[in-house]
């Protein structure tokens, strides 16, 4: 979840050669490095080719593009263009030019506004065409065809025999998909019919498709909406997901690579490599099932049985996050991410209880017996709060950013993040914000852990307010 750059500085072979290296480490190389061309540019194949430069904006997400430890880039964008910036030079050969891609993560919802403003090239994402997204750029020939947009379900969900069955439920959506726009027309339909419309409940805009598909895995939210063959893709991995197959909120579209308007020199040069590599070739049908990747995934935190954890266990969460000025919803995430609410879990290395509080640390906080859950709970919630105000309390740092570096802390030490926080600044990243900036350098150095760590949090987190929205509505 999340938006890391994506080109290695002298790494072939996706790379870009900035007209001077800003730093000796830039030199050796570096794949979270910002020394590229940053001022807005806008142009043709011609200019990016006398700049050196194609500059392509990607979501970040584990099927397009994702880091690996150590800095390893991976996913279906980052092979599709290595192999275009491979085309697009030997078709440069003759010419004694050689030309680098660079992969600019971005979140969804400012692919086009970026492109459009000149502080990318070309979209390279799961992006579908869309009458409105056609208004403000070209798009490449398809990456894929006749795409379908359909119902996906978590397993605790009511089951679906048509879209009415629809009318009343909930849908988690990222507002910035076509799929908003889809269950939009869908509601329109089902006014129109004298039918309760769909419920859509946003998602926050970092969460791509994969990461909807993952919480409904866990039941975290019941409904969402996702491209056919994204949704059978992560059923591979999330077989506990219902695919309806039989249920489209919208009868297929292309997707396609977005660029702007006026580059048909651009254009000539794409649109031939999309076919060549398109999801049908041998190509694009590999890329597809590359990307099953075994990490720690987000657990059913909202089944009947948690539920009942979860408001059994409400009352300490609120009475202490109130006593330390923080949300209580983000403790009881953290807390479900640590035991699954169990007072009874106990680590191998001797961490007990709810907040996995070791025994010697439950002294030191001198809070009562952490046997207990009360006491527990407000251990885990008193030494967040001492992480906050140790370390974040004076930074210029948003509420939710200041738990989330706490978390990152608790998970990896606050030396070691404090030691990711000064490397993120070095290379242009915001290093008072976890999503997005911090946590690509620590998808590098430390790995996936930590960023899991925190990912699942924030997700319970998402989860647990979407709950505590049902509830409120439910007493209007």
């Amino acid at each position: 979840m999340s938006f890391r750059l994506l080109a290695a500085l002298l790494c072939a072979p996706l790379v870009l050669m900035p007209a001077a290296p800003a730093s000796a480490q830039q030199a050796k190389g570096d794949p979270l490095s910002l020394a590229y061309n940053v001022k807005p540019w806008t142009g043709d194949l011609d200019g990016m080719i006398k700049r050196r430069q194609v500059r392509v904006l990607v979501p970040y997400n584990k099927t397009l593009y994702f880091l690996d430890k150590g800095g390893t880039q991976r996913g279906i964008m980052a092979d599709l263009m290595t192999a275009f910036e491979n085309d697009l030079n030997a078709q440069l050969k003759n010419r004694n030019i050689r030309v680098h891609v660079v992969l600019l993560p971005t979140s969804r919802e400012r692919l086009i506004p970026d492109l459009l403003a000149g502080k990318g090239d070309l979209v390279a994402a799961n992006l579908t065409v869309t009458e409105e997204r056609a208004k403000l750029v070209d798009f490449s020939s398809p990456l894929a065809t006749g795409v379908r947009e359909i119902v996906v379900a978590s397993p605790g969900a009511p089951e679906l025999n048509s879209l009415d069955d629809l009318s009343g439920q909930e849908v988690f959506l990222n507002p910035a998909s076509s799929y908003y726009g889809s269950v939009q027309q869908l509601n329109a339909d089902l006014r129109a019919r004298g039918l309760e419309p769909v419920a859509i409940r946003d998602a926050p805009g970092v969460f791509e498709t994969d990461d909807i598909l993952e919480m409904a895995s866990a039941d975290l939210v019941k409904f969402t909406v996702a491209d056919r063959y994204l949704a059978n893709f992560w059923k591979q991995v999330f077989p506990q997901i219902r695919v309806y197959e039989n249920l489209e909120v919208d009868a297929g579209n292309d997707i396609a690579f977005a660029f702007r308007k006026g580059s048909p020199k651009l254009a000539a040069t794409l649109n031939p490599f999309m076919e060549k590599h398109r999801i049908g070739t041998s190509f694009g049908n590999q890329q597809l099932t590359k990307y099953l990747k075994s990490v720690k995934w987000v657990k059913a935190a909202t089944d009947p049985d948690e539920i009942d954890k979860f408001h059994r266990l409400a009352e300490f969460f609120r009475k202490y996050g109130d006593q330390y000025s923080i949300d209580w919803l983000l403790m009881m995430a953290q807390g479900y991410q640590e035991s699954r609410l169990d007072q009874g879990a106990k680590s191998a290395v001797g961490a007990i209880g709810v907040m996995q509080i070791m025994p010697a640390t439950g002294k030191d906080l001198k809070v009562g017996d952490i046997r207990q859950e009360e006491f527990n709970i407000h251990g885990g919630v008193k030494y967040i709060r001492f992480m906050i105000d140790q370390y974040y309390g004076r930074e210029p740092m948003t509420d939710l950013d200041k738990g989330l570096f706490a978390f990152a802390a608790y998970n990896a030490g606050p030396g070691r993040i404090g030691q990711l926080r000064k490397e993120a600044a070095s290379k242009g990243l915001d290093p008072n914000v976890w999503f997005d900036n911090v946590e690509r350098v620590a998808a590098q150095r430390i790995g996936r852990e930590t960023v899991q760590y925190v990912s699942n949090i924030y997700k319970y987190y998402i989860a647990y307010s979407l709950i505590r929205a049902q509830g409120a509505q439910a007493a209007n």
